[in-house]
C-alpha cells in the first residue's frame, strides 16, 4: 500500500467546496513549497488557550503549538503589544531601556557565561547568525549535524536541516551523524553519550581527511525532527568536549526545547550540565509574535562586532521588547515550568497505559511537555509504522486534536501543546489516541 504524505497536498481527499477553492486558489498563489498540515486541511480562524477553531466553528485541541507556547492569544501578552504598538515602535539604533530591561532578564535565564545578545525576527535568521559567528571565529567551514536535524531555511540553515531534503550549493561543509538513541529512555548517560560522541569523532575525521577546518557542532537539544531524543540528562558532555577538543563552536538550538518546554529546565542545554559557546532562540520566544535571538560569550560577539557590522531592522523593536517580557512574566506568573512538569508526567502515564493495550505503541518519550511517540508494527521497534502515523495524525485532528509527526521515518507522533494544557485536556487527547489506535487495530 502506498504511504501519504500527511502533508502533502497532492494526497488529499474530498473537501468541502469552499475549502477545495482555498486550495486551488493557494496553490496558484502560492505554490507547491507551501505544504498543508492534513489530508482534508483546516480552516483556522480564531484561538484561545490551548484551543482553536475552524471557519465552520470545529473546536479543535491544539496539541502542537510550541509558536504559541503560551496559549493561543494570551491577553497579557497581547495587552503588553497593544500598549507598545500605539506609543512607539522602532529599531535597535536608537536607545531604548525597555530591550535593555529584557536583555538582562532574558540572560539571568542562562549560563553566566553567556552575558550578550543579539536579536532576529526568526529562529532561522538567529541560527543563520549563529553559523556566521562560527565561521568568523574559528576560520573553519565544517559543521556536524544530527541526520534528520531542522535548523532553518536560510541558505546556511537549510543546508544544515536535512529534514529538509538536497540542500544545495552554500558556504558551509555540512556533516550528519546518527542522532542519540536511547531506546526506552533506560540508557546510561555515559553508554549513550560515548555512542553519539563516536558519531563526532568518525564526522571529524571525515572533515580532517577532506581537509575541512572544523566550525561547530550545532544541535537542537531534544532532538526533535530526529525523533525528540533527550535521554538520559548528562549524554551531550562527552560530544561537546570532542567537539570542543578540534576549536569547534557549540551551538545549542533552543528554538523547540527553550522556554521552560522541558519543564526541568529553562534551556534544554541545562538538562545536560553543558555551556554552549552560542544559544539560539526564537518561536516560543514571542508567543506568535516574531521574535527570536541568540547568546553568546562576550568573546565572539565582541570580537565579531569590531569587524563586522550586522543591523536587523525589526530584530530587538520596542513592541519584541514588551512582548517578550511578557512571555517572562507570563512563564514566571503562571509557574508554567512546574505546569510542564507535572502535566508532562500525568501525559506520559496515559501514554504509557495506551502502549500497554495497544502494540502500535513502540516508545513514549517525554520531556515536560515535549513528547514523541514512536509507531511500529507488533511492538517491534524495527518496524516503524509511517503509513499508520499519517492515519493517527490525520484521524486526531478528525475527532479535534491537532499533532504532527517527525523522524526520518515519519513514525513518530509529534506531540508539544502549550505549556497552560491541564489535565482534562490530557484526557481529551488519551480519549482520541485510545480510538485512533482502535481504529488501526480494526483496519
Amino acid at each position: 500500500m502506498k504511504t501519504i504524505n500527511a502533508f502533502d497536498p497532492a494526497t488529499l481527499g474530498t473537501l468541502p467546496e469552499r475549502r477545495q477553492a482555498l486550495i486551488r486558489r493557494r496553490e496558484a498563489l502560492l505554490g507547491p513549497a507551501y505544504r498543508l498540515f492534513y489530508q482534508d486541511p483546516v480552516e483556522l480562524v480564531r484561538g484561545q488557550g490551548v484551543w482553536v477553531w475552524d471557519a465552520e466553528g470545529k473546536r479543535y485541541l491544539d496539541a502542537y503549538n510550541n509558536v504559541v507556547s503560551l496559549g493561543h492569544c494570551h491577553p497579557h501578552v497581547v495587552q503588553a503589544l497593544q500598549r507598545q504598538a500605539v506609543t512607539l515602535n522602532t529599531h535597535t539604533r536608537y536607545l531604548n531601556e525597555a530591550l535593555l530591561d529584557y536583555a538582562e532578564r532574558l540572560l539571568a535565564t542562562h549560563h553566566p557565561s553567556l552575558d550578550r545578545l543579539m536579536f532576529t525576527c526568526t529562529g532561522s535568521e538567529a541560527n543563520d547568525l549563529a553559523l556566521r559567528l562560527a565561521q568568523f571565529h574559528t576560520g573553519g567551514t565544517g559543521v556536524i549535524v544530527t541526520d534528520w536535524a531542522y535548523h532553518g531555511v536560510t541558505q546556511s540553515t537549510a543546508a544544515c536541516s536535512p529534514s529538509l531534503g538536497a540542500p544545495g550549493a552554500g558556504p558551509l561543509r555540512v556533516y550528519t551523524v546518527p542522532a542519540p538513541r536511547s531506546e526506552g529512555q533506560g540508557g546510561a548517560a555515559d553508554d549513550v553519550g560515548a555512542a553519539f560522541a563516536a558519531g563526532i569523532e568518525q564526522a571529524i575525521l571525515r572533515m580532517q581527511a577532506e581537509g575541512v577546518r572544523p566550525a561547530a557542532l550545532l544541535v537542537d537539544t531534544l532532538f526533535t525532527s530526529d525523533g525528540v531524543y533527550g535521554a538520559p540528562a548528562g549524554f551531550l558532555q562527552a560530544a561537546v568536549a570532542r567537539a570542543r577538543s578540534v576549536g569547534m563552536l557549540v551551538i545549542a538550538d533552543e528554538v523547540q526545547p527553550g522556554f521552560g518546554r522541558t519543564g526541568s529546565h529553562m534551556w534544554g542545554y541545562q538538562r545536560h550540565g553543558i555551556a554552549p559557546d552560542l544559544v539560539t532562540m526564537g518561536k516560543p520566544m514571542g508567543n506568535g509574535h516574531p521574535l527570536a535571538g541568540l547568546c553568546a560569550r562576550q568573546d565572539l560577539l565582541d570580537a565579531f562586532g569590531r569587524e563586522t557590522r550586522y543591523f536587523n531592522t525589526f530584530g530587538g523593536n520596542t513592541v519584541s521588547a514588551a512582548v517578550g517580557m511578557a512571555v517572562l512574566d507570563v512563564l514566571e506568573g503562571e509557574q508554567l515550568l512546574a505546569n510542564a512538569q507535572t502535566q508532562g508526567a500525568y501525559f506520559s502515564q496515559c501514554l504509557q497505559s495506551l502502549a500497554r493495550r495497544h502494540a502500535w505503541i513502540g516508545e513514549v518519550r517525554q520531556f515536560g511537555l515535549f513528547l514523541g511517540v514512536a509507531l511500529v508494527h507488533d511492538g517491534d521497534p524495527a518496524r516503524p509504522a509511517a503509513a499508520a502515523t499519517t492515519r493517527v495524525v490525520n484521524g486526531m485532528k478528525d475527532r479535534g486534536v491537532l499533532i504532527s509527526a517527525c523522524s526520518r521515518s515519519a513514525n513518530v507522533l509529534k506531540i508539544r501543546p502549550p505549556l497552560v494544557l491541564e489535565r482534562a485536556q490530557v484526557d481529551i487527547f488519551i480519549e482520541a489516541l485510545d480510538d485512533c489506535l482502535t481504529a488501526l487495530k480494526a483496519r
